[in-house]
């Protein structure tokens, strides 16, 4: 196989590692929930908003009938990666990553007003993968992915059934990555390699670069009566400024080469939808259900690397991602006075196909089923306490080639594998 061939592949792999390394998710790479109350429902809460994550997070319309409280949320997040480049099946070093989150709501500047908001982070995302590639050589991939978000809000509430609701979605990303692939050179190479030393060439942009962006969240709240309440939201695209690298010469798609210098891409958020209804057939027993659109073709088809490249002033590096279809229900009962329970069950359609494996290889966002459960304890004093666990079930993508096929070589067929676990604790304060 050529260099330059092994090389461009290594970079669309490498993009889709670094900038789908925040999909320590379900749904893409995006948590199911924030909060212990939201991802014991599952995240099933947009027509049943209970804290100040969950409503401030998944529909702000559902602040406006919370009384003054405020909430701490630190989560524990466990994703277990495999990938097969075709010569073996390897996993990331990194499987621990920490998720805080903080929620309020107090009155704001009228009667029947209310001001909130949240802000939570994702820290420690990524992968470290170490290939063999046995005579060929051996490639590395690293990729860090930092995303926060602060969601001042503000909620209306317009009579005992109907409220709404916005939040101003400010975002700060940072992200970092590399692949490099490190070949081989047989001894008695012609100059300027010198006998049986390696030479390592592909995308090296490993020092941290931020970027910030802002976009907004619409939501309605409706109780139709006692027993059903209805919402609906609208999240718009969170755009962001440009992530920007001071790196080395690169080698890129295609055999195409880069010069020291500038580069920089956009990785915005995507716009979604989503519909929720709840239902309490007893007082003390809810059940939630609702369903999501996520916009990831908006944003996560292709990646546009800009720079000092030799002949372009750009590259595109293909992902592939489809919009996404996702089901959430969940349930809570009311056991007594201190004491509540829920479980709930997640389903997601797959944003990446079989035949873009190979594009997708080093941290797809592939999972699709998911179970959590939880509790609530009232401590008294407007204390409680909220715990959560999910378990999202091992999926595996397979197809296409590998992106280190060799001409002449055995047809080799790529295959990438992802599980999660998370276990979270969240405390509440009622003023």
């Amino acid at each position: 196989m050529k260099k330059s061939r092994i090389l461009s592949v290594a970079v669309g792999t490498a993009v889709a590692l670094g900038f789908s390394a925040s999909a320590l998710a379900t749904n893409g790479y995006q948590l199911i929930g924030i909060g212990q109350y939201a991802v014991g429902m599952a995240g099933a809460v947009v027509a049943a908003p209970d804290d100040p994550l969950s409503a401030a997070m998944s529909n702000p319309a559902g602040l406006a009938f919370l009384t003054p409280q405020a909430a701490f949320s630190a989560e524990i997040f466990n994703p277990v990666r495999k990938t097969n480049l075709g010569f073996g099946e390897i996993g990331s070093h990194s499987n621990v990553y920490g998720i805080p989150a903080i929620g309020w709501v107090a009155p704001a500047f009228a009667k029947n007003w209310v001001f909130g908001g949240g802000v939570y982070g994702t820290s420690g995302l990524g992968v470290n993968y170490l290939q063999n590639l046995g005579s060929m050589g051996y490639a590395q991939a690293f990729s860090s992915i930092t995303f926060m978000q602060m969601a001042p809000s503000v909620a209306w509430k317009v009579n005992d059934r109907l409220a709404v609701g916005a939040s101003l979605n400010i975002a700060a990303e940072q992200a970092s990555f590399q692949q490099t692939f490190t070949q081989y050179f047989p001894t008695g190479l012609a100059a300027p390699y010198p006998s049986a030393v390696p030479v390592t060439g592909g995308i090296n942009l490993s020092s941290p670069s931020w970027a910030y962006g802002v976009g907004a969240t619409l939501g309605v709240l409706y109780k139709v009566n006692d027993k059903v309440t209805v919402g609906a939201t609208y999240k718009s695209p969170i755009l962001f400024t440009p992530l920007t690298w001071q790196a080395g010469a690169q080698n890129g798609p295609g055999g195409i080469t880069g010069n020291a210098g500038q580069y920089s891409g956009h990785l915005n958020y995507p716009q979604q939808v989503a519909l929720g209804l709840a239902i309490r057939p007893i007082p003390q027993w809810l059940i939630s259900v609702e369903g999501q659109w996520i916009n990831w073709r908006a944003t996560m088809n292709d990646f546009t690397l800009y720079g000092p490249w030799n002949g372009a002033s750009y590259v595109q590096l293909p992902m592939h991602w489809s919009n996404q279809w996702v089901a959430n229900i969940g349930t809570q009962y009311d056991v007594n006075n201190w004491l509540q329970v829920r479980a709930g069950y997640t389903w997601g359609s797959n944003p990446i196909s079989n035949a873009d494996t190979g594009s997708n290889l080093l941290f797809p966002g592939i999972v699709q089923n998911a179970v959590t459960v939880g509790a609530t304890q009232k401590l008294g004093m407007g204390w409680k306490l909220t715990e959560a666990y999910m378990h999202a079930f091992a999926n595996t993508i397979t197809g296409g080639v590998s992106p280190y096929q060799q001409p002449g070589q055995t047809l080799m067929t790529p295959s990438a594998t992802l599980s999660e676990n998370s276990f979270g604790l969240q405390v509440g304060y009622d003023f």
